[in-house]
Parts: structure tokens; sequence; C-alpha cells
């Protein structure tokens, strides 16, 4: 959604003694002037933010030597995504290479009022939002919008034709059925089967021994996806049954994610 052009609301500073990814740091301020900015709060372990991911990573491709700069905000949707390492790795396996800041303690997150992942701003060179965006969609109309403000900087500049959509769901003006609400545990424990013994955590149920089963009650989706760590590397698992058995004990299930059933036609 562009905003309105008297909106005068201001690109934020990063607050100070964040960590970062492919960066030493960056502070807003040395960019603006130069560069228009995409800022992009993610998760690597919600599958919405996987889904966008290509395109943050085109856009960082075709447009970061022409003015734009892509920082994706990385801010932990479970425990395990407050440790420097899973994401490091994460990061290094999705193959992204624009800029990623930490933000484990929510303090970019509660500086924008953000509500949820993906969410996406964009800022023009002077530091204004242009166009804010939350979940996923609106590819099309981002990339527009990135390419009216590099003009802005060079009204001369070649661009390229905007992506295609990369799935139908993402076509401008596609009609998708509503997915099953996501689960989380171990406060959804009324949606999951669990059979063996499983014990709660703070965000998790952990199997006390190899063979103990997760099943989802009952869910429609495109896909059904598992987050899962412990006993295995931390992220998103596909469960296309909406199941889960511990190969060994300490397996950590945090919930099920669902993807939106694709249109028809």
């Amino acid at each position: 959604m562009r905003t309105p052009v008297d909106a005068e609301i201001a690109a934020p500073e990063f607050p100070g003694g964040l960590e970062w990814l492919n960066v030493a740091f960056l502070r807003m301020q040395t960019e603006l002037g130069r560069h228009a900015i995409l800022v992009e709060f993610w998760d690597f372990a919600r599958i919405n933010s996987l889904r966008t991911s290509p395109y943050l990573k085109a856009w960082h491709e075709r447009y970061s030597k022409l003015g734009l700069r892509v920082i994706g905000v990385h801010t932990p949707g479970y425990s395990f995504g407050r440790e420097r390492e899973p994401v490091e790795q994460a990061v290094e396996r999705l193959g992204i290479e624009y800029a990623v800041a930490l933000d484990p303690q929510y303090e970019v997150w509660q500086t924008y009022g953000n509500k949820g992942w993906p969410a996406r701003y964009l800022f023009d060179r002077q530091g204004w939002l242009r166009f804010v965006h939350y979940g996923e969609g609106e590819y099309l109309e981002t990339e527009l919008a990135i390419q009216d403000l590099l003009r802005e900087i060079d009204p001369e500049l070649p661009l390229p034709e905007p992506l295609g959509a990369l799935r139908p769901e993402d076509e401008p003006g596609a009609q998708m059925e509503p997915q099953t609400a996501d689960i989380a545990l171990p406060a959804d424990r009324e949606r999951v089967e669990l059979v063996r013994d499983w014990s709660d955590g703070e965000d998790y149920v952990e199997a006390a021994d190899a063979g103990a089963g997760a099943q989802v009650k009952s869910f429609r989706a495109g896909e059904a996806w598992a987050v899962l760590s412990g006993a295995v590397e931390p992220g998103l698992y596909k469960a296309p049954d909406g199941a889960v058995e511990a190969a060994d004990p300490g397996l950590r299930l945090h919930g099920f994610q669902f993807t939106p059933l694709a249109p028809e036609g």
C-alpha cells in the first residue's frame, strides 16, 4: 500500500548494539540521501517469510547497484531464533546476501510498531515512508514502488521489467481460500493428538523418547509445515499429513504452520 504523499512518516534509526550479518553494521542516517531503503521483518522459521524471500533476493540482485538498499530484520517468533548461530546458518543456507539485523529483543520491531511476519517498509532517499505491506503478496506493487523511488534518484535510470509471479497465488488479484490458522505449542495442545510422552517447554513440547508422535487433528491448506528444534537443526520441516514422529528423544515441536490453497484455474 502506498502511503499518502503528505504522511511524513520518517525512517527510524536502528538501535545501537544490534548484531548484523553480511555487514559490520548499518546506520539509517548514513544510507539516506543516496539510497531508497527496503526494510523487511522476517523469521527463518516462518513459512510466509520463506515464501517471500525469493522476491527480496531478486530485488537486491536487480537494484542494489541502482540505489536500493535491502535490509532484513530478523525478529524471532520462536525461542531458538534468539541465538545468532541458527540465524547465521539460515542466512547462508538461503543464499541471502543483503544486510540482516538481528533483533532478538524486539527492539527494532517495537520501534516500528510492527505486528507480524513478513512486514515490508519502503523509504525514499529522504527517509520518508512511501510503501508498506504486511504478509505475503503485493510483489508487483512493491517492485513498481521501488522503481518509482529509484527514478526519483535518477530519472534516466534504465530499469528492467518487473518480475513475474513465482506462484499462481502471487498473481495480482488472486483470490485464495484462507488456510487453517497456525498452531502454537503448548498453548494449542487441544488441536494436536500427541502419542506417547511429551513434556511442555517455553514454546514447545518435547518428546521423551524415540517414536513419540504428533498429528494435527484437522487442517485445510496447501501445505503443512512443522517447526522443530532440539534433536534436529531448528527450523521448518514439511509435514504433508500434518504429522511428526520423533526419531530421537529430545525433539522439540514448537507448532505447525500452513500455506494458502492455490487458486483454481
